[in-house]
């Protein structure tokens, strides 16, 4: 009987640290939401923000001296006014944009032939001194012969911007980067992409410009540059291509908030991919977006001839797109030498 009792208020004590551990979380959320969000007066949103993390410790303390039902009625009484706010904060098209995002992208689609529109083609001095330059070009889906893989670390293996560049028949290539749209004197928090502080933008650019910027022009800190052919049917980078063809329109006529962990740079391509039959499995190594090129390769998606750490070396485009710079054909000097890349 003792030893019932006693597993009895082990258990009851256990269940009380769970839901005080919930509330904490809810709590923390709920604060950091508040305290990154738009409210314009700094006091006000000092306030409210205090106001909610003391609502949570006293739900924390009610469900601790046995006040279980009144503290989780009020506690979720207030969150459930927080996420009646949250959810009517509209995302916008309509900002005092940066410059390098100012501009959307969107295409034209008539039959296989893709008119796409607004494609960035900056010319730089330095990473934020530059000249604005787009221009529009039709593809041929007919000739879409590659889908490449960019992968740009910056601090350590397991994180990594990642990007699709399209290559067709001619030599052109097509680089699409989801990324933040950020407006002037904004600069980029990874904890502030959880709370609706940016848009989702994708960049659709010239690879003069977009892998240009991050080899040549990057320097605080200096960006290391991969590129790696994926390894599919033609049948399935058509479907990708088209898939983020739609994404761009859809994000011209209706914008959407980024999300550091849902919906950013990674998880972006993984899900445009899903349209694919085969496609891979969700795996932790898409979240640690630095191991998603040896996720591909695990998975037969690179080239298999040598290990992925040859693969990762030659891969490795810094030094051939400094050479490159702003020759024409950019994009296939920097290809030079990369395992599974044709001459």
């Amino acid at each position: 009987m003792v030893a019932r009792s006693l597993i009895a208020k082990c258990g009851h004590w256990a269940g009380l640290a769970l839901l005080s551990l919930i509330i904490l979380l809810f709590t923390g959320w709920g604060a950091l939401a508040i305290w990154y969000s738009d409210i314009a007066s700094s006091g006000l949103r000092m306030a409210v923000t205090a106001l909610f993390g003391l609502a949570g410790l006293g739900a924390v303390l009610g469900v601790l001296l046995g006040r279980l039902r009144r503290s989780l009625t009020g506690f979720a009484l207030a969150f459930a006014v927080l996420l009646t706010w949250w959810n009517s904060i509209p995302p916008s098209n309509d900002r005092d944009w940066q410059t390098d995002v100012a501009k959307l992208a969107y295409a034209e689609v008539d039959g296989n032939r893709v008119t796409v529109r607004n494609i960035r083609n900056f010319d730089y001095r330095s990473e934020f001194d530059y000249t604005p330059a787009y221009y529009d070009r039709t593809f041929d889906l007919d000739k879409l012969r590659s889908v490449d893989l960019v992968a740009v670390y910056w601090m350590g293996p397991a994180i990594a911007h990642t990007f699709l560049s399209f290559g067709f028949e001619d030599g052109a290539q097509l680089a699409v980067s989801i990324e933040t749209r950020k407006e002037k004197n904004e600069a980029y928090s990874t904890l502030k992409g959880f709370f609706k502080q940016y848009e989702l933008y994708y960049v659709v650019a010239d690879e003069r410009d977009v892998i240009r910027l991050r080899t040549n022009y990057r320097k605080d800190p200096p960006e290391d540059t991969y590129i790696y052919r994926v390894h599919g049917p033609t049948e399935n980078a058509r479907r990708i291509f088209m898939a983020y063809i739609g994404r761009i329109n859809q994000l011209k006529a209706r914008p959407e908030f980024y999300n550091t962990l849902v919906d950013n740079c990674t998880t972006g391509i993984w899900m445009n991919s899903r349209i694919n039959p085969g496609h891979l499995p969700f795996s932790w190594k898409i979240l640690a977006s630095g191991y998603v090129p040896q996720y591909l390769y695990e998975h037969g998606r690179l080239d298999g001839s040598t290990s992925f750490e040859t693969l990762q070396r030659l891969s490795h485009v810094n030094r051939r797109a400094q050479d490159a710079d702003q020759a024409p054909d950019f994009s296939q000097r920097i290809r030079a030498g990369v395992p599974g890349m044709a001459p």
